[in-house]
């Protein structure tokens, strides 16, 4: 990585992400480690988010405050929680609206840097960029209107997928660079436009710097929630349709007499309702619900794992990525896919063996497989659990991904003339 000064250190790198540590969902995590290394390196970096929690409204933040570096300044009204539709549109309205006249009046404004929360947030930034005649950078950490279509809360041919389309087209070709997640993200980018010299391919990182394996018999989060003894197979992340968890919940049903097996289930999002749903209807008591845990207590919660799920829906490749496995890879631990082949996961899987792969609806086999699995001894789970462990270390660490990205960022910002 690189740390000199650079010459355009007197300038503002302005982020918009509505969610921002110490909120724990994922995208403001990510952009935070951007935003740090960028200001490690030298950088004026300046955040705008919310006030309030993503997913728990009740959660304040300080207004302003500095952290590591990176002056943050969080907005009031932008965010409301999620339970809500309308309430979400209006706080994502309020988030839009202050950053656009933020970002107008923004003095010595270097350039822009955004992702895709909250939604729309892309055309505040380049029509900023276009107005203030500067660079804008998008992280696409999911695409739109193409999981909307796919989860058939619009039809193709709507006019409100037009305009996402044309909105999203407008991003494109505004951006000095877009970073896509895997190979078949950046596929579907390409097919929107003349578009690929911009288009740079980075997975997302695991926060390895705060995450470490530990022993089962060291590990207090096991303790805590009675674990002991018990094979682990856990969810931990975003609910969400797009990665679907009912063929698990399933075959959690069928294994509910099977004391040795302990299913948990540990975030938030929408699809959170299916897994309470399951456990009250069946009286589940080998399925663990449990909210986010803190990123200083990641490496509790994901070590106490044996086997980490992964899902990504049917249709769902190129349009969301799986980044669930690196915080299973980060603790030395195998996985267990449901989801879709050809796919960045079954990628990694079909190179590397270190874990297993299962489809959506077939719960006679993810019941098989969860016996195997369980049947496995040890030394050979934790044999695939230090190869992914050294996978990751060697190729995906967050040392390696969020260096290599903030190159091409400072890049694609600093260098390039935007005519």
């Amino acid at each position: 990585m690189q740390s000199t000064r650079p010459a355009s250190a007197d300038k503002i790198l302005l982020i918009f992400s509505q969610t921002f540590v110490p909120d724990p969902a994922a995208v403001g995590q990510h952009m935070a480690d951007v935003a740090v290394e960028m200001a490690r390196r030298g950088h004026r970096v300046r955040v705008y988010a919310a006030a309030r929690g993503y997913e728990d409204p009740t959660q304040r933040y300080p207004r302003r405050e500095n952290i590591a570096g990176v002056d943050v300044r969080r907005l009031a009204f932008t965010s409301f929680g999620k339970k809500n539709l309308l309430i979400r549109i209006i706080g994502t309205a309020s988030f839009l609206i202050q950053c656009f006249f933020i970002g107008l009046f923004t003095r010595r404004l270097g350039g822009i840097f955004f992702s895709t929360s909250p939604p729309m947030i892309g055309f505040t930034a380049c029509f900023l960029g276009l107005l203030r005649r500067v660079p804008a950078a998008y992280w696409a950490m999911d695409l739109n209107p193409d999981q909307l279509i796919v989860m058939g809360k619009i039809k193709a041919n709507s006019f409100r997928a037009r305009l996402l389309e044309a909105v999203n087209r407008f991003i494109l070709r505004r951006s000095a660079i877009i970073f896509a997640l895997d190979r078949f993200m950046a596929d579907r980018l390409r097919n929107r436009g003349n578009f690929a010299e911009k288009i740079k391919v980075d997975p997302p990182w695991s926060h390895d710097s705060v995450i470490e394996p530990l022993a089962h018999r060291d590990n207090p989060f096991r303790i805590h929630h009675q674990l002991e003894g018990k094979f682990v197979i856990m969810y931990s992340g975003n609910h969400s349709p797009a990665n679907p968890l009912k063929t698990i919940l399933e075959a959690a049903v069928q294994l509910r007499e099977d004391a040795s097996l302990r299913f948990v289930f540990v975030g938030g999002g929408l699809g959170k309702k299916e897994v309470d749903s399951y456990i009250k209807q069946y009286r589940l008591a080998n399925v663990i619900s449990l909210p986010y845990q803190p990123l200083a207590d990641l490496k509790y919660s994901l070590s106490a794992a044996d086997v980490h799920l992964v899902s990504l829906g049917e249709n769902m490749v190129g349009i969301i990525h799986p980044c669930k496995i690196y915080g299973a890879m980060a603790v030395g631990r195998p996985i267990l896919f449901l989801g879709p082949q050809p796919s960045h996961i079954s990628d990694i899987l079909g190179e590397q063996a270190i874990g297993w792969q299962i489809v959506h609806g077939n719960v006679d086999e993810a019941v098989a497989t969860i016996v195997k699995i369980r049947n496995t001894p040890q030394a050979e789970l934790a044999r695939m659990g230090r190869k992914a462990q050294r996978l990751l270390r060697e190729t995906l660490s967050q040392e390696i991904l969020c260096g290599r990205f903030c190159d091409a960022l400072a890049t694609a910002l600093w260098i390039q003339d935007v005519g």
